[in-house]
Parts: structure tokens; sequence; C-alpha cells
């Protein structure tokens, strides 16, 4: 392959790259928006029943708004995975054989990383939607409550129950409301730092495979800390061991 080819196969690798990024950057933040959204719409669906009438303008507002945002994640993770193919393509091609190793582990990091992103969606969606049927069901009993008293015109025994009933349904509703709200914010924590670690396991990979003698370093430093992790658990059995027979005897 002539140095021109060279230079333009090698041009056209780093487009890909960059297209790679500036799609996942895309993704994250837009993925952070979408998150906090439902976290938004889950709080506002939470509220005092009474107020459902004067509230549904806004509560309709923010299912559009989800329903949009989804569709734009949806896109660009096409984008993103259309991109990654055509790395993949890439790699397969002849003039990508003398740097293919590194090229395949390359394609592998964008790989784990749109999984990830399809993964957040998909969990995310779920959420969204099971809180958007709970909302039209919680809807709808309120509904037929209000047509009950209007038709019935009397609060008797029969509706007391009813109410009651309701009231303990929504008090469920807040407590797994907030569960849902907790588990959304520790997720975006764990991705945050699982990110970060990544990210660092990366570099230290890179490093170890420039320099060989950081990777013998690291090396013999994992296998002395499984050492002393053995060694650790010995004295910790025997211990046990001694407490043991020392309290049955």
């Amino acid at each position: 392959m002539s140095t021109k080819n060279m230079a333009t196969s090698s041009n056209y690798w780093e487009d890909l790259r960059k297209q790679a990024r500036q799609l996942e950057n895309e993704l994250d933040l837009k993925l952070v928006s979408f998150s906090k959204l439902c976290t938004s719409y889950s709080s506002s669906s939470n509220r005092d029943q009474r107020s459902r009438d004067s509230r549904s303008d806004s509560v309709g507002s923010s299912q559009d708004m989800l329903v949009s945002m989804t569709t734009e994640l949806e896109q660009l993770l096409a984008n993103l995975t259309a991109v990654n193919d055509k790395m993949a393509e890439y790699t397969n091609s002849p003039g990508a054989s003398s740097h293919n190793a590194a090229l395949m582990h390359t394609l592998q990091r964008h790989r784990d990383i749109l999984q990830d992103y399809t993964l957040e969606l998909h969990k995310t969606k779920s959420n969204f939607f099971s809180l958007r049927e709970r909302e039209d069901l919680l809807g709808s009993i309120h509904r037929d409550i209000e047509s009950y008293k209007s038709s019935a015109g009397v609060n008797n025994r029969k509706t007391e129950l009813i109410l009651k009933e309701h009231e303990h349904l929504r008090n469920s509703d807040s407590l797994i409301d907030n569960a849902i709200s907790i588990a959304i914010a520790t997720k975006e924590n764990i991705t945050f730092q699982r990110g970060m670690l990544k990210s660092i396991q990366t570099r230290v990979t890179t490093l170890a495979n420039r320099f060989p003698v950081i990777n013998n370093l690291i090396q013999k430093i994992n296998l002395r800390k499984r050492r002393d992790s053995l060694i650790l658990g010995g004295v910790v059995g025997v211990c046990t061991v001694l407490l043991l027979l020392y309290f049955f005897h």
C-alpha cells in the first residue's frame, strides 16, 4: 500500500473514532437528562390526588417530552451502532492488518460503551413506562371513585372503605416511587464510578503494554497481594477454629 493510501486509511479510522466519541458524549449527556426527567415525572405523579386535574397539562407535557427524548436516544444509539459497524469493517480491511491488535482493542472498548448505554436506556425507559401505566391506573381508579360518589349522592360505609383502600394504595405508591428514585440515583452513581474505573483500567493497561517493566511490576504486586490474602485467610481460619474450640470446651 502506498504512503498516500496509508495516510488516507488512517484518517478514515480517526474520523470514525471522532464520530464515535462525539456520539458517546452526546448520549451520556442526554441519558443523564432523561434519567432526571424520569425522576421528576415520578415525583410529580406522587402528589396529592386532589391536584390531579390541575396538573394534568404539565404531566402530559412531561410524558410527551420523555417520549420525544426516547426516540432521540434510540436514533443516537442507531447512529453509534452504524459507526461501530464501519469500524469493524475497517479492521477487516487489508490495509489495517499491521495494526489489527490495537484497532480491535479500540473497537471492543467502543462496543462495550455502546452496550452500556443501550442497557441503561432500556432500564430507564422501562421505569418510565411502568410509572406511566401506574399513573393511568390511579387516574382510572380516581375517576371511578368520583363517579361512584356522584351517583350515590351519599358517603355510605362502602364508599368509605373504597376511599380507605385507595388511600392505602396511594401510600404504597409513594413508597415505591421513593424506592425507584433512590435506585435511579444509585444507578447514576454506579454508572459514573464504572466509567472512571474503566478509564483508569484502560490507562493502566496502555502503560503496561508500553512498558514491560511496569507490567512485570504489576504482576509481582498482584502475586504478592494474592499471597498475603491467602496468609491472612489462613490466620483467620485458624483463629476461628481456636475460638470455636474454646467456646465449646
